[in-house]
């Protein structure tokens, strides 16, 4: 074979090659054209191309047709193609007085005719799809000042998206016969009436050109246009071409793994991205604090960050205030009826959000859209798990509350699968014209407030320093933690002097991370630690809740609790939110809270059960509190978890932070407490955690003054209160016996209709439902503290057995010990395996036998006793009901 054979063969191979890429949506037509033009020459390509794409006739009829479309809109070009390109150009003239005036009596000139021009067309062609739509957009180039010679047609971007496309195949001039059409015609063919297949005849028609200077019409032009589905560059769309499509972002501010925006590129028109902020339907009923400010100053920076991703795919993001009218609060539906009349949109997409608030929004917005004749399309992708899908049946309530619980009910009842993470897209088809937005800056979300003086006061400087809050940022993060970060979670998760969590909860907030490329990236990662994946599992459980008890942010669930003696202290509620407390662990968290926004979530117990159980002060406010201070601050996760630590979630968390001994487990070198606390900075680290120990010549060398430098104590007497408290729980629970289930001494609930329903479908043949009125109770998971107290009302806390607070790892440093040894010492780490050994067979003996396990060591965490005693009853699935 000769070398130019061989040469031509290795062209053709790279032409299939580049074909396959067509096929599967990774190369787009126009451009495999130009890279077949490119590599086989003009002569080759004209009577080679038909055949080397006729494999796709049978795979792929759509895009064979688009294909043979192009081919023969290259090498066939007609007169009349020419006169509309002219045309079209015309009316940019008349519109755009910027653009040169072509001289009347110019000719038609050739490539070969006059020197290379560049043209400056900016075209949008968009490929989506097993249809292969094809969309071409306005010509939104302008010619060269310089440029006195004809306009350029060129060849077609090879890669999706907005670009200038350089080199020349036809060099197009104002025929003779643009100057016969009279303007009012010319208006009219450009007005779009017209169907794409109808346009030629049409304009020649409507013109009353003299037959004699009718341009030649190729027969089969009808066929070649009905085929590819093309509109002609600079024309406006004809009424049958797909309207622009809205695409309402709300909490899903990223490109990766986005359903509503690869659904909106599935229907193949141009795209519209809008934010409505709508704050009276964000913040939702009752006293929800559902946008604090830390949240509002994230999304004002998330905004602004993903307003330049879209820049970057030749998109651009647009910004509307709900609209009211008169005295009528604004609304997203208002603003999106204005919106729909503005631009002729006929489909909005959108992600689903699962506040209940939020989904009537929704539901209302979706029928009346549908009433206008438009389509509404909802995307699941906030949750692993839509939790309005989520059902008991064939699990039961036993444990209700727990994310063991919620994980069978998942298994046992599985929804749609989890699919595979989405590829943010290359490109946005744009709209012929943007609608009229705002500002960002005019949605006031990161407004700063004012002195008297007129100076602002930036108290998000230090969040800025703290955050990166863009999508990249979300991910970089991610990669961090699975590199290094992931290998101490399991053990070292509680540590708040290292960086062994993820802090990606603000980006799973606000969508700029998903939660499904979360858990994939997770189970990639080579340490996989179920803990670090049960979060996302917690996650979705908090919405389950929600979605049953929508007052949970402010009404607690366990009636019995709502009576407690709670406190009204102002000022020590004050002390706890400025982390004035004298108790450095309790202020370190909230001054990280304060200039940060975050916390990890060790130390969010630490603070909660400072507030609750140290303070009595009442824990709705410190979910309002964390709702506005948290930049992650989510109504859903941080109502269940307050109302488990204020013992009235449907959960008991089984354990309370102690302020000081808590430290021994999350900074037991006083590392975290130095860097937030830096006037302790100086105290030894046995001290640091309890300065008021220390000598008072130590205290002046480290430069204390308790009441100056640092805070005196607020309350003093811990031990006092925790009995005090615990005191309470057993009056209120005794009071309200009707609440309390006689054989497991477990609290009752109030079941929701859902819950009853589906109680009612499997466990009512079986007689576990007994109907006495219209209320159902449900016995919940109850801290075992409050069934043995409640036997002994009086009895102190230390005398509990089932005492709830936790010491610490108060033998973290014999741990530590040991752990050397066993890994240097072989002698040393025989000895431990053979203790481990003994103690797990004593452990399996006792089970056998029915014997309760030895109590644990002081200072260490407890598991739920195993023994069948009346406190260690699980609560089971028996529901009983008031009258």
């Amino acid at each position: 074979m000769s070398p130019s054979a061989a040469a031509a063969e290795d062209s053709k191979a790279l032409v299939r090659k580049m074909l396959s890429d067509v096929l599967v949506g990774r190369e787009d037509p126009e451009g495999f054209f130009a890279m077949c033009v490119s590599v086989l020459g003009h002569q080759e390509t004209q009577s080679q191309f038909p055949i080397l794409i006729q494999p796709l006739f049978e795979a792929s009829n759509p895009l064979h047709c688009i294909l043979t479309s192009i081919y023969k809109e290259y090498f066939f070009k007609t007169e009349e193609d020419e006169l509309e390109l002219a045309l079209s150009l015309s009316l940019l003239e008349i519109k755009d007085p910027q653009l040169s005036t072509i001289s009347q009596d110019s000719r038609l000139q050739r490539p070969e005719e006059g020197p290379n021009q560049r043209n400056s067309f900016q075209l949008t062609s968009v490929y989506q799809g097993s249809g292969h739509t094809r969309l071409l957009a306005d010509v939104v180039g302008r010619r060269d000042s310089r440029q006195t010679g004809p306009w350029a047609k060129v060849s077609p971007p090879r890669k999706l998206g907005e670009t200038e496309i350089q080199g020349s195949t036809h060099v197009l001039k104002y025929n003779k016969v643009m100057l016969q059409t009279s303007p009012t015609v010319c208006a009219s063919r450009l007005s779009g009436s017209f169907s794409k297949h109808e346009e030629g005849d049409q304009l020649m028609n409507e013109a009353d050109l003299n037959q004699s200077e009718k341009p030649k019409r190729s027969k089969n032009r009808r066929q070649r246009r009905k085929g590819a589905g093309q509109h002609v560059v600079g024309l406006p769309c004809s009424p049958s071409a797909p309207q622009p499509v809205l695409l309402w972002f709300r909490r899903d501010l990223r490109l990766c793994d986005n359903p509503a925006l690869i659904g909106s590129l599935e229907v193949g028109a141009p795209v519209i991205p809008i934010f409505i902020w709508s704050p009276e339907e964000e913040e939702g009923p009752g006293i929800t604090v559902a946008m604090g400010g830390a949240c509002k100053y994230w999304l004002h920076q998330a905004l602004s960050c993903f307003c330049s991703s879209l820049e970057h795919i030749g998109s651009r993001m647009l910004f509307f205030k709900a609209s009211g009218e008169g005295n009528e609060l604004g609304s997203s539906l208002r603003s999106l009826r204005k919106l729909v009349k503005e631009t002729g949109a006929r489909t909005v997409l959108a992600n689903a959000l699962y506040e209940p608030w939020l989904k009537e929004r929704d539901d209302v917005v979706v029928l009346a859209l549908q009433k206008d004749g438009v389509e509404f399309k909802m995307f699941h992708s906030y949750c692993l798990r839509d939790p309005y899908t989520v059902s008991t049946e064939g699990v039961g309530l036993r444990g209700i509350g727990s994310v063991s619980h919620f994980m069978s009910c998942c298994r046992q009842n599985p929804g749609s699968g989890l699919g595979l993470p989405l590829d943010p897209p290359t490109s946005l088809p744009k709209p012929a014209q943007w609608p009229c937005g705002v500002s960002l800056d005019m949605l006031d979300l990161a407004r700063m407030p004012r002195r008297k003086d007129g100076t602002t006061i930036d108290w998000a400087a230090n969040i800025r320093k703290s955050w990166d809050f863009s999508e990249e940022g979300a991910h970089a993060r991610l990669e961090a933690f699975l590199h290094d970060g992931v290998y101490r979670y399991e053990k070292e998760s509680g540590r708040a002097d290292a960086p062994n969590t993820s802090s990606l909860s603000p980006y799973l907030h606000f969508g700029q991370l998903s939660s499904r490329w979360l858990l994939w990236d997770a189970k990639g990662a080579r340490c996989r630690p179920p803990k670090f994946q049960r979060k996302l599992a917690w996650r979705d459980l908090s919405y389950w809740q929600l979605t049953l008890f929508p007052d949970l942010p402010w009404e607690s669930l366990r009636p019995p609790y709502r009576a407690l003696r709670w406190s009204s202290d102002r000022s020590h509620l004050k002390a706890w939110q400025r982390g004035r407390t004298g108790y450095p662990l309790v202020d370190a968290a909230m001054r990280q809270l304060w200039l940060t926004g975050w916390m990890n979530n060790y130390m969010r117990h630490v603070v909660a059960s400072f507030l609750i159980a140290y303070l009595y002060l009442p824990w709705q406010e410190g979910y309002r509190w964390f709702q506005d201070t948290l930049v992650d601050a989510d109504v859903a996760i941080d109502a269940m978890m307050w109302q488990n630590g204020g013992m009235c979630g449907l959960d008991h968390w089984n354990f309370v932070m102690h302020p000081v001994d808590a430290a021994m487990t999350c900074d037991p070198k006083g590392s975290y407490v130095r860097k937030w606390c830096p006037e302790l900075a100086d105290l030894p680290d046995e001290l640091i955690h309890k300065p008021w120990k220390c000598p008072a010549s130590m205290l002046r060398r480290a430069g204390v003054e308790f009441g100056q430098t640092y805070p005196e104590r607020i309350v003093t007497d811990l031990e006092e209160r925790r009995n005090h408290s615990l005191q309470d729980v057993a009056l209120v629970r005794k009071e309200f016996d009707q609440y309390v289930d006689k054989r497991s001494g477990c609290d009752l609930v109030s079941l929701p209709p859902r819950l009853v329903s589906e109680a009612l479908g499997s466990s009512h043949r079986e007689g576990g439902v007994v109907k006495e009125g219209k209320q159902f109770l449900l016995p919940v998971i109850t801290r075992m503290e409050f069934k043995h107290q409640q036997e002994d009302p009086d009895a102190d806390a230390a005398s509990n057995p089932y005492n709830a607070v936790l010491k610490g790892y108060v033998s973290r440093k014999r741990d530590e010990t040991i752990a050397f040894f066993n890994e240097r010492d072989f002698t040393a780490s025989v000895l431990y395996e053979g203790t481990q050994r003994k103690e797990r067979l004593e452990s399996d003996y006792r089970r056998m036998e029915g014997l309760p396990q030895p109590a644990a060591p002081r200072g260490r965490a407890r598991r739920t006793p195993t023994a069948k005693d009346r406190v260690s009853i699980v609560p089971g699935g028996a529901s009983t009901s008031l009258r």
